[in-house]
């Protein structure tokens, strides 16, 4: 599987590194689902079912940010938190790429072992 081919025509696969390790981390990944359901937060909303400071719900939403996976605007005196949708399809469409190229593996094994077994016996 060529892990640097280019996915939807100039993203590679080496490039989407920052957003799986985005997604890599349970509190980011409770953040987005939060996001997801819920739609647009402040960072007061968003921690009020973590256990966490402000300032550490701030530097996972700057690393998800970062990724491209939520946007932040100013509304009056605070920043409202959003997902950004189209970066998860990106996420999809590079797991469904890995996924097929795993469902296409055990029909290449079947067609080595044949080819092996028919050399074997012609030889």
């Amino acid at each position: 599987m060529n892990l640097i081919a280019p996915i939807n025509g100039n993203q590679r696969l080496d490039e989407a590194a920052p957003l799986f390790a985005a997604l890599g981390d349970e509190t980011r990944l409770k953040l987005l689902v939060r996001l997801c359901a819920d739609g647009p937060h402040s960072i007061t909303r968003l921690g009020s079912r973590l256990p966490l400071s402000r300032q550490a719900i701030t530097k996972h939403l700057e690393v998800l940010a970062q990724a491209g996976l939520v946007r932040s605007a100013r509304q009056g005196r605070e920043r409202l938190w959003e997902l950004e949708p189209a970066r998860l399809g990106e996420a999809r469409q590079i797991l469904d790429r890995i996924s097929q190229k795993w469902d296409e593996t055990p029909g290449r094994l079947k067609d080595f072992v044949e080819h092996v077994e028919l050399v074997e016996q012609q030889a």
